[in-house]
């Protein structure tokens, strides 16, 4: 009985760091950033801007697709959201090559917010968690009200990132857009998520896993 139960253990594949996931989500972000950072004129030049953001943005398509085969030869699976995002990175990446016009990569987490927060908010009033389907083996213990309820809040914040990505974008230069999507967007999430613990625990999450809640918010868009 002893060797069976050691021999199921032995099989059992360690789950992948919760922070490297992160790593997947946000390193290409982290990428497209320094790459536009580096490459930026010194001096105000719209040749250089426009260099810079074609470059800044092969860049980002990338690491992108790096991260994805990343995942899936190194975690061993590519998230439906990966999937989807690094789809409208590559395409998105290359009108804004081929048009030199930043807009399209600007629109590009608009799009993907707006699906993902449609996406969970109708599952939600059919009564069906979406997340339960990306993020069970994160939280056991929780129930499905608990699940409902996740689905609803990171709907409705989805669309509000939404909203603030548009903002940002019409009120932003470029290069203070994709700051904010790194310090300002990556900040909120983290926040937010934290802000969902206490449901959570009310809802029968075991306070063992909380560590992990952080590291397996849901993904978001790059």
């Amino acid at each position: 009985m002893s060797e069976a139960t050691d021999t199921a253990k032995s099989s059992e594949k360690p789950r992948p760091s919760g922070w490297l996931n992160v790593a997947v989500d946000y390193g290409p972000l982290l990428v497209f950033f320094l790459a536009y950072r580096y490459f930026s004129p010194a001096e105000s030049d719209a040749i250089g801007e426009v260099t810079a953001i074609i470059k800044s943005t092969l860049a980002f398509m990338v690491a992108s697709v790096i991260a994805l085969l990343f995942s899936k030869f190194k975690l061993g699976k590519v998230s439906p959201m990966l999937w989807f995002s690094t789809a409208l990175i590559v395409g998105f990446g290359a009108l804004t090559v081929f048009f030199g016009d930043e807009t399209f990569v600007q629109i590009k987490p608009t799009i993907i917010y707006v699906v993902m927060g449609g996406a969970l908010l109708i599952g939600w009033m059919r009564g069906k968690s979406l997340l339960k389907i990306l993020l069970d083996a994160a939280f056991e213990g929780l129930n499905d009200e608990g699940w409902l309820k996740l689905s609803r809040n990171w709907g409705v914040f989805f669309f509000a990132l939404a909203g603030l990505n548009e903002f940002l974008r019409w009120y932003l230069d470029f290069g203070d857009w994709l700051a904010a999507k790194l310090w300002v967007f990556l900040p909120l999430t983290f926040l937010f998520t934290f802000t969902q613990i206490p449901m959570l625990l009310k809802h029968g999450l075991a306070i063992e896993d909380t560590d992990e809640v952080v590291k397996d918010e849901p993904p978001t868009a790059g």
